[in-house]
């Protein structure tokens, strides 16, 4: 190193140890604050209950929601997708573990002190993601197990399925929306808690979020509200919304209502904070309504497994990396998102159990979705039909002549139906060019009808093998046994095709 004329000069070897020591200092520095921001997106899945795929404003419903329709405008809408299961529990077995419920044993909903509960062997979301450092909360409604723990079951509660932090209830929140007395954060009973069920999950989210969250890992919430299942208590200013319907309809509108101003604060807290871009969220119901007039032009109720009661409203974003202001027509379901997710984020799933849905990746990221090679199958014990399944287009309907009266919460009577179940009638339909399921096309179309048929039985008795056979369920005469399906098949062709 020399001076000249007031100048310093440096020769190679001095700028060497000069800048040497500065490529490391920048390099250690910009290793250490990755060490602290997250890598991975975060996961954020909203769950609606009884929901419609009709009630939404983005989906043409009556029900006031700016929040998840703004999502949808600005993110992905998905106009054919479904549910794996017509009713509750069945539903979030599904989602959660990528695989069609009665794999897992869960044929219906989960009564109170029941032996039906999805099993600890259950591989869950949480569980995947947290084989790559992902932090886990449930908030809302878990009703896949006794909660709080009840000896006489012991059965796995939220914290062995995976997730870190849970407030919730194991059925509907009680006595109604308002008030709720049955929540239960990681173990313990609360008692009654002011206010209503959906904003005090939002309320519970943004706790976790600034006592709880770990700002040096990427995290899974799994936030499944109440509404808007009965029993209803809406907020009166926002029942006044709706003057020009009935009362009842008026509450349930509200509900939603108040569910979409409790999904804007969950929303704002991650725009707050600077994370809705590296945000995956997703929005969808369970399963389709109760309520006549919400599932849109399609054929059925919740409990059914024509479309009306298994198509539900779906919504995406992920500003970060997949392209939004879009709608898809692409037919997915609940046991895609496991599979979406893992392969998202890296994990691989184990190989030791069938997993019924795919990645969605491909789609999500502006391309094209790989043809599904195995179908899509529902099976319901209490329904008539009890099983649908849908390939392409179409969508093939199983009934069983069964008579019996069946019970709503699974019963011993019921179990051995389950095990051999024959079906006798079948219905076909092409649901792309006959949405409302009213044109059987059984009889016309006797090749597609055999081409189904086989693909049906192949599949349903794959799953019937992985199903699982419960003990000590209560006795058939002590449930109250309400579901004639001879009754309610005839019933459901009253309502949908009669009129």
């Amino acid at each position: 190193m020399s001076c000249s004329g007031g100048k310093m000069k440096l020769d190679s070897f001095s700028m060497k140890k000069l800048i040497l020591p500065l490529v490391i200092f920048l390099f250690c520095g910009f290793a250490n604050a990755q060490d602290k921001i997250p890598t991975q997106p975060n996961i954020l899945i909203l769950l609606a209950d009884d929901m419609g795929s009709g009630d939404l404003g983005c989906y043409g419903g009556a029900a006031r929601t700016p929040n998840l329709d703004t999502l949808a405008a600005n993110g992905i809408k998905f106009n054919n997708s479904y549910s794996g299961a017509p009713n509750c529990s069945p539903a979030r077995v599904s989602l959660l573990t990528g695989r069609m419920p009665a794999r897992s044993g869960m044929y219906s909903y989960r009564p109170p002190e029941h032996a039906m509960h999805m099993a600890g062997e259950e591989l869950t979301m949480a569980e995947v993601l947290k084989t790559k450092g992902y932090q886990t909360a449930h908030i809302g409604k878990w009703h896949l197990s006794s909660l709080p723990q009840n000896p006489e079951f012991n059965q796995p509660q939220p914290n062995e399925q995976g997730f870190d932090y849970s407030l919730g209830t194991e059925n509907n929140a009680e006595p109604s929306h308002f008030n709720p007395i049955n929540f239960i954060r990681n173990g313990v009973a609360l008692g009654e808690v002011p206010g209503y069920a959906s904003q005090l999950l939002a309320d519970e989210f943004q706790l976790w979020f600034k006592t709880e969250r770990k700002s040096d890992q990427p995290f899974f919430v799994y936030l499944p509200f109440h509404e808007p299942h009965a029993k209803i208590v809406s907020p009166p200013e926002l029942i006044a919304n709706y003057p020009d319907v009935d009362p009842k309809s008026a509450n349930y509108f509200a509900s939603i209502e108040n569910l979409d101003i409790a999904v804007g604060r969950v929303l704002a807290t991650l725009k707050e904070n600077g994370l809705d871009k590296n945000t995956l969220v997703l929005f969808a119901s369970d399963h389709g309504s109760y309520r006549m007039g919400s599932n849109r032009d399609f054929r059925g109720l919740k409990a059914d497994v024509y479309d009306g009661g298994i198509r539900v409203p779906l919504i995406v974003s992920y500003p970060d990396a997949f392209p939004g202001k879009r709608e898809l027509d692409e037919t997915v379901w609940f046991p895609d998102l496991l599979p979406t997710v893992s392969k998202l984020v890296g994990a691989k799933l184990p190989k030791d159990r069938a997993y019924d849905g795919m990645s969605l990746l491909p789609l999500l990221k502006g391309g094209r979705l790989k043809t599904r090679r195995q179908p899509m199958l529902w099976f319901f014990y209490r329904g008539s039909p009890e099983v649908a399944m849908r390939h392409g287009n179409y969508i093939l309907t199983a009934r069983s002549n069964d008579s019996t009266p069946r019970t709503h919460g699974l019963s011993d009577l019921d179990m051995p139906f389950i095990e051999n179940f024959e079906a006798e009638f079948f219905e076909l339909y092409n649901v792309v060019k006959d949405p409302s399921q009213k044109n059987d096309l059984a009889y016309e179309s006797p090749e597609k009808l055999g081409e189904m048929k086989s693909r049906y039985l192949a599949l349903f008795e794959a799953t019937q093998k992985d199903s699982v056979v419960w003990e000590d369920l209560p006795a058939y005469g002590s449930v109250k046994a309400n579901h004639d399906k001879p009754a309610e098949f005839l019933r459901n062709q009253e309502r949908f095709l009669d009129k």
